[in-house]
C-alpha cells in the first residue's frame, strides 16, 4: 500500500487516549488522511464536524476516534439506564452499517465501550436482545432503528454524539424523513457532538447539517479531480450484444484481479452473474434480490479473495470497504452522474492504485457526457480488437433460482433491450461474415 495519500500528522500527536491509541497502532495507522489530518484535532475539542472527501479516504476512522475519545472523557449522565446509547451513528445501507461495526471493533477492542448493530433483514430478535442489554454506541440504519424505538426498546435522551454518514445517500434513498425523527429525539445539538460525512456536501446536505447541529465546521478536501487520481480510466463504446463477450475477454486477459462489475438492475446482475459461472468465472451477485445472510456471507468471501468477481447493483456503489479490488468494471454507465464516482471509487482505496472500465453501451450512452462534465475531463475511448471478445454460447447461461420480483415481471434489463434473457449475439467478426 503506498503512503502518498498520508499527511505529516501523526496519530500520536493528536492526544487520543492510551486504550484508544492501542487500537489505532494493532490496526497498523500511523499518519493521518487528510480528512483525518483536518476533522480530528476539530471534533476532539468537542466542535461539530460537516466535512466532505472523495470515498476511501478515511472518514470513517475519522468519527469513530472522535466518539471513543467523547465517550471516554465526558462522563455519561448519571440518570443514564441500561437502554440509552451514548452515541448513534447512522448509515444509508445495511453494508456500511456492517463495515462501520467492524471498524469500530477494530479500532475500539481496548475503549470497553459496548458496539450494537441494527439493520433490516435478518437477526430481528437478536438485534432487539442485545439493544435491552445495553450499548454504548449504536450503529445502524433508519427504519429498523425507528422501528425499536417505536417499541421503546431503548431511547436516545443520553446520546452524547451523533454521526450521519453518507448524508447524501440518505436523500438519494429517501431516509432524510426518518432521519429527522431521530435526531429530533436526541439531547439538543449543543448538548451533544454531532459530526455529518459526505462525499458531496450539497445546498440540501448543509441545511440538514445547520438544522440539527451546532455550528458545525465545514471541512472540504478539495482535488483538482473529482474522481482519484490513481485510478485509470477507459471506455468501450460498445454493442449491446457485445457487452457480454468483452467483459468475459477483459477478464481472461487479466493475469490476476478482484473486480467488481456494476449493473443498473437486479435482472441485470442476475444475467451478468450467470454467464460469467456459465463461461468458467466464479462470481457471486449482490443486489436487493438476494437475502440478507447470504448478501453478507457473499460480501465476506469475496473480500477475503474466495470469489475474484462480485457483480453488483449501486447496493456496493457506496461505502464498503474492500481491500485490494483491483479492476471496476461500468458494465452499464449509471445514469446519475455521481454514483459514477461511487462505483470507481471502489478501486485505489487507501492510496493503492485500480482500473475503472466502462462500456458505453446503445442503452446508456446518453449518460456518457453527463459523466464527463461531473468528472471534468475525458475518458480515454479505447478500440474492440477482435482478439478481447471472447466466443459466447448463449446457452451458457446459469440461470439464478430466486422469486420473481416486480422489477423482473416488468422486464427491466441491463445488457441490452431487444435481446434480454437470451444471451449475447455472436461476437463482431463472426457478425460480419453474414
Amino acid at each position: 500500500m503506498t503512503k502518498k495519500h498520508l499527511t505529516n500528522t501523526s496519530f500520536d500527536s493528536l492526544g487520543l487516549l492510551p486504550e484508544i491509541m492501542q487500537g489505532v497502532q494493532e490496526a497498523g495507522f500511523e499518519q493521518c488522511t487528510p480528512i483525518q489530518a483536518e476533522t480530528l484535532p476539530i471534533a476532539l475539542r468537542g466542535q461539530d464536524v460537516a466535512g466532505q472527501a472523495q470515498t476511501g479516504t478515511g472518514k470513517t476512522a475519522a468519527f469513530l476516534l472522535a466518539i471513543f475519545q467523547q465517550l471516554l472523557t465526558e462522563p455519561a449522565p448519571t440518570s443514564r439506564k441500561a437502554n440509552q446509547p451514548r452515541a448513534l451513528i447512522l448509515a444509508p445501507t445495511r453494508e456500511l452499517a456492517v463495515q462501520i461495526h467492524k471498524d469500530a471493533e477494530l479500532l475500539g477492542r481496548y475503549t470497553g465501550l459496548q458496539l450494537g448493530l441494527v439493520f433490516g433483514g435478518t437477526g430481528y430478535e437478536q438485534q432487539r436482545q442485545r439493544l435491552e442489554n445495553g450499548v454504548d454506541i449504536l450503529i445502524g440504519t433508519p427504519g429498523r432503528l425507528i422501528d425499536y424505538y417505536r417499541q421503546r426498546i431503548y431511547n436516545l435522551k443520553a446520546t452524547q454524539a451523533v454521526v450521519l454518514d453518507e448524508a447524501d445517500r440518505m436523500f438519494d434513498l429517501g431516509f432524510i424523513k426518518d432521519i429527522r425523527y431521530l435526531l429530533r429525539r436526541c439531547p439538543p445539538p449543543n448538548e451533544r457532538l454531532g459530526m455529518l460525512f459526505s462525499a458531496t456536501l450539497s445546498h440540501r446536505v448543509k441545511e440538514l447539517a445547520y438544522e440539527h447541529m451546532n455550528n458545525p465546521v465545514s471541512i472540504t478536501i478539495e482535488t483538482d479531480r473529482v474522481t482519484a487520481d490513481n485510478v485509470t480510466q477507459s471506455c468501450y463504446m460498445t454493442a449491446n450484444e457485445e457487452k457480454i463477450p468483452l467483459l468475459i475477454g477483459l477478464l481472461r486477459h487479466l493475469k490476476t484481479y478482484r473486480a467488481m462489475v456494476f449493473v443498473n438492475t437486479k435482472r441485470g446482475a442476475d444475467q451478468v452473474w450467470g454467464f460469467l459461472e456459465g463461461n468458467g468465472i466464479k462470481a457471486a451477485v449482490l443486489s436487493g434480490d438476494v437475502p440478507q445472510k447470504k448478501r453478507l456471507a457473499l460480501l465476506a468471501r469475496f473480500q477475503r479473495g474466495e470469489l475474484p468477481v462480485l457483480v453488483a447493483t449501486d447496493v456496493a456503489a457506496r461505502g464498503l470497504h474492500i481491500p485490494d479490488v483491483t479492476h471496476v468494471f461500468n458494465f452499464d454507465l449509471p445514469e446519475d452522474a455521481e454514483d459514477y464516482v461511487h462505483r470507481i471509487g471502489r478501486t485505489a482505496r487507501a492510496g493503492a492504485s485500480g482500473e475503472a472500465i466502462s462500456f458505453a453501451c446503445e442503452t446508456f450512452a446518453f449518460s456518457f457526457p453527463d459523466i464527463e462534465d461531473f468528472i471534468g475531463h475525458k475518458l480515454p475511448m479505447l478500440p474492440i480488437t477482435p482478439d478481447l471478445l471472447a466466443e459466447i454460447e448463449p446457452g451458457s447461461r446459469v440461470r439464478v433460482s430466486r422469486p420473481r420480483t416486480g422489477e423482473q415481471r416488468r422486464g427491466s434489463n441491463s445488457g441490452g433491450r431487444s435481446r434480454s434473457g437470451r444471451g449475447p449475439r455472436k461476437p463482431r467478426q463472426s457478425a460480419n461474415k453474414t
